[in-house]
């Protein structure tokens, strides 16, 4: 995929959120989990990451019931996304939903544990 097409498809999908990535990134921006900086739907590769923090070469990704039939793709993905140098967590969106505090304490524990 060319440049051009990664930041557009980008911008498409930071219009076009889930509620699960509206929720999740409405308590990781402006440094509000341990101050550290998030960006959404970033171009790493030839994939757009949900959720990325550089400081900790850590990516968030949110699957939906699409990734129970793609889980080949998704390894795919991680393991793409690790040889560019990240960390990568994946969650549930219900998992987003129905428990957040665990989803970002588990964020968290995953930055200090790389990052003491």
């Amino acid at each position: 995929m060319d440049p051009k097409t990664k930041i557009k498809l980008a911008r498409k999908l930071r219009r076009d959120q889930t509620e699960a990535e509206k929720l999740l990134w409405r308590n990781l921006r402006n440094r509000q989990l341990g101050g550290y900086k998030f960006r959404r739907q970033v171009p790493v590769d030839n994939y757009v990451a949900d959720f990325i923090c550089e400081a900790a070469k850590l990516i968030v990704e949110l699957d939906g019931g699409q990734h129970d039939d793609d889980r080949t793709k998704d390894a795919l993905r991680t393991q793409t996304l690790e040889r560019c140098g990240y960390k990568v967590l994946r969650f549930w969106n219900n998992q987003v939903s129905e428990n957040l505090d665990g989803v970002l304490i588990t964020i968290l524990s995953e930055i200090k544990l790389d990052n003491p």
